[in-house]
């Protein structure tokens, strides 16, 4: 399980744009916990974000819990991501551990978070 939560991403994001995301939990059996961030413009509710995710995951053996969701403001031409909002059926993710996330991904950026803003 160690191995297969290895090869999860920690970070799977689009490219570009204004976007809805979650930050998830992800456990293999017998393994440490890892958090993971997903976010993509194809999602009308953060539900779907994590539905795929969870079904991507279970194939490999490894179950997963949503920490909740909010936004995320990717401007790739600007080196930006801002990270704001929440989830109405998640909550607030800790847009602080996704900020960290993202820069680990994104070690050029400018990365910022708030907690106002939908």
């Amino acid at each position: 399980a160690g191995e297969a939560l290895s090869r999860v991403p920690d970070v799977q994001i689009d490219g570009d744009g204004v976007f809805k995301y979650v930050l998830v939990r992800v456990r293999g059996v017998g393994a440490p916990a890892k958090d993971v961030v997903r976010g993509h413009g194809w999602a009308e509710y953060h539900a779907d974000l994590f539905e795929r995710t969870a079904e991507e995951l279970a194939r490999y053996g490894l179950s997963c819990e949503c920490l909740g969701g909010g936004r995320l403001s990717h401007r790739p031409e600007e080196r930006k991501i801002h990270v704001y909002g929440y989830s109405v059926g998640f909550g607030r993710a800790d847009h602080a551990v996704t900020t960290e996330k993202l820069k680990a991904e994104y070690p050029d950026y400018e990365i910022t978070w708030a907690d106002e803003g939908y």
